[in-house]
């Protein structure tokens, strides 16, 4: 057994916590959940006792995951072999560097960006490696669905499928419907941030850019159907490509209905997607945190939500014997499961069940390399194995049509 300090008490907070506390032969004697507001932590802490026969003891603690002194006083009371990072992306370096003055370990879901612009790149982080590592600790990167799962089953595609990987592609699909006519599915500032930038993909040794949303078209998902999808930027390209440089092209797709997206164009007309301060009353405010404010909680969508998630990898490229293959790896997830389990919506839960995994395989010494690391770099095989056991089980289509080249 292994203390775990979880920072971050939003929707995949509680998810994680949740999932950590089933599994009491890992995650114990002791979980810690610490926030800025620890009234919430207290809350899911309740929820676990009631919900979780047998969990390990659930304490609760207060921090500003933007102040590294307060990380760091935070780690030294609690003495925890990992942290599970899922605060805000803006905090990941704050962390990162408490976890080095504390000699912890360190797992995240989402790279780091700064607070005034939006952009995602893994190099802020990168530059960590040569200290985690001299350090003798371990730092797993973007260990969510998508960046995360993603990254594991194009790993296990070159394991077990491929000698030669060529084209990937990620598709990420929400069929659920909330009933709200406009909410967002995790922190609406992060939201908003990643679907308003520029799209990007690589092509043949390069990064091509598109203006948002540019490129779009229809994919088919199982046992969902046909939606419009949308290419964007997603961090995990990044580190994919580098780390199978056989890829000659990879990209992102995600799904969105049109009423969203006609919200999304309204609130970047008037705007309110701004990220710059303005000021208001002689108060300086930043017009899409305040946004953020008035918008429907997404920890709060759970209770009403019906539908699936669908996300996966679509790969071709030649198996192992150097025959053209197609490769399709996903999960689908009911929102409706994921509330009668955690309380939470399937998009939390899809992010936060996959980072107690990445902690369990951590802690159990599967996955122990030092420095640090983005998860493709780990054996997938024991990942997929405890993420099929733990509410996410994952499906394979060989040799079928990945409809992406028609995009």
């Amino acid at each position: 057994m292994s203390k775990v300090v979880i920072i971050g008490c939003g929707g995949v907070g509680t998810v994680a916590a949740h999932k950590c506390a089933q599994h009491p032969e890992v995650f114990g004697p002791e979980i810690c959940i610490a926030s800025r507001t620890q009234s919430k932590c207290d809350a899911v802490a309740e929820a676990i006792r009631k919900s979780v026969p047998n969990a390990p003891k659930i304490v609760t603690d207060r921090v500003d995951a933007d102040n590294v002194d307060e990380i760091v006083a935070l780690l030294k009371r609690h003495n925890p072999e990992l942290v599970i990072n899922l605060a805000l992306p803006y905090q990941d370096l704050a962390i990162m560097e408490a976890c080095l003055q504390c000699g912890v370990n360190y797992l995240d879901t989402a790279n780091y960006e700064p607070k005034d612009v939006a952009h995602f790149e893994y190099s802020w982080q990168w530059a960590y490696r040569e200290r985690f590592e001299k350090a003798g600790l371990t730092a797993i990167l973007g260990c969510g669905f998508d960046p995360g799962v993603s990254g594991v089953f194009t790993a296990y595609a070159a394991k077990h499928h491929f000698s030669k990987m060529e084209y990937l592609d990620i598709v990420d699909c929400n069929a659920g419907d909330h009933g709200k006519a406009f909410a967002t599915n995790f922190n609406p500032e992060i939201n908003i941030r990643e679907i308003t930038q520029n799209g990007r993909y690589w092509q043949d040794g390069k990064w091509v850019t598109t203006k948002p949303l540019e490129i779009h078209g229809s994919l088919t998902y199982p046992r969902i159907g046909a939606r419009d999808s949308y290419l964007l930027y997603h961090e995990e390209l990044e580190s994919l490509v580098q780390n199978f440089p056989s890829i000659k092209r990879a990209r992102f797709w995600m799904t969105f209905g049109q009423e969203y997206l006609t919200h999304l164009r309204v609130i970047q007309n008037i705007g309110m997607a701004r990220i710059d301060e303005v000021e208001y009353n002689g108060t300086k405010i930043v017009p899409l945190q305040f946004l953020k404010a008035v918008l429907p909680n997404p920890q709060d969508l759970g209770e009403n939500y019906h539908g699936e998630t669908s996300i996966g990898c679509r790969i071709s490229g030649l198996d192992k014997e150097g025959k053209p293959l197609t490769y399709y790896i996903f999960n689908n997830c009911s929102h409706e499961a994921a509330y009668r389990e955690t309380g939470m919506q399937a998009v939390s839960y899809t992010t936060g069940v996959p980072a107690m995994v990445g902690a369990m395989m951590f802690l159990t010494g599967k996955w122990n390399l030092k420095g640090v690391h983005n998860v493709e770099e780990f054996d997938p095989d024991p990942f997929l194995a405890e993420l099929a056991l733990n509410g996410l089980p994952w499906e394979e289509v060989i040799n079928g049509d990945l409809e992406v080249d028609k995009l």
